[in-house]
């Protein structure tokens, strides 16, 4: 009976992986299920599910370009036309531009990208389960690999405990001893097979509530709903697509006009 230990070590990694998995992937379900119903996503509110803060940014830019109240140079310096912004995005863009009123678009997106008018727009996507909780994806992944790894570790065990010495052959009547570790061995490919069929995935920003909200903005034919969702490449002016996508460069002349 030497390994009984062993099978007791088995049911503990298994009982502590399968734990977690269940009680991660409970709170997702909780948080799909809180998710808003028949909620209709704004620009900005598409563009932060689909590619975070900096898309945000992108499609701030954009639409005050479109407005003639931001010039963005094709060399990706951007001019404050009209100082007034018309709403809390916009304020934040020119507020990353400063007081100087002009300024390359990379540090205009990390300013802008990191304002409060951003994580005021991310707490409530979160608070409506349209966005990731920081860290809810990376729980999940880690859950479903502590799982694996606990069925790795049963398997060890059972081989362990089958080749001791006088453990093959049990008296009659004796249930084997690799059909002991079988239990949490299927327990294991159990959990994982559930979370395969049962836990949703997720983006880097959207939860698959907000993927479904976006799969239905996808027929909109709208230019800053289609910035919103696929970035700077559906920019359809060249020379702004090419201002958004240049990098400073050392060097560059101050302004690129």
């Amino acid at each position: 009976m030497f390994w009984v230990p062993l099978l007791l070590l088995a049911w503990a990694v298994t009982a502590l992986a399968c734990g977690r998995l269940c009680l991660t992937a409970s709170r997702a379900a909780e948080q799909e299920a809180s998710a808003a119903r028949g909620h209709e996503l704004t620009v900005y509110e598409a563009a932060f599910l689909s590619g975070g803060p900096t898309r945000v940014t992108d499609v701030t830019l954009v639409a005050m370009a479109r407005a003639r109240r931001l010039l963005i140079a094709h060399t990706g310096w951007a001019t404050v036309v009209d100082p007034v912004g018309r709403d809390a995005m916009e304020r934040s863009v020119l507020g990353a531009i400063g007081p100087a009123g002009q300024s390359p678009v990379a540090p205009i997106r990390r300013g802008a990208a990191t304002a409060d008018a951003v994580r005021a727009l991310a707490d409530r996507l979160v608070g409506a389960g349209l966005a990731v909780p920081d860290g809810a994806a990376s729980e999940v992944a880690a859950a479903v690999r502590q799982v694996r790894a606990a069925t790795v570790v049963v398997l060890a065990l059972g081989g362990a405990a089958v080749l001791m010495p006088g453990q093959v052959q049990g008296g009659a009547g004796q249930v084997p001893v690799a059909v002991w570790f079988g239990l949490p061995l299927l327990l294991c490919v159990g959990c994982l097979v559930i979370a395969r069929v049962e836990v949703h995935p997720y983006t880097r920003w959207a939860s698959p509530a907000g993927q479904r909200l976006l799969g239905a903005l996808s027929t909109r034919d709208d230019h800053l709903t289609a910035v919103a969702v696929r970035g700077v490449r559906a920019v359809a002016d060249p020379e702004l697509r090419a201002a958004l996508s240049a990098r400073r460069r050392p060097g560059a002349a101050h302004g690129g006009h």
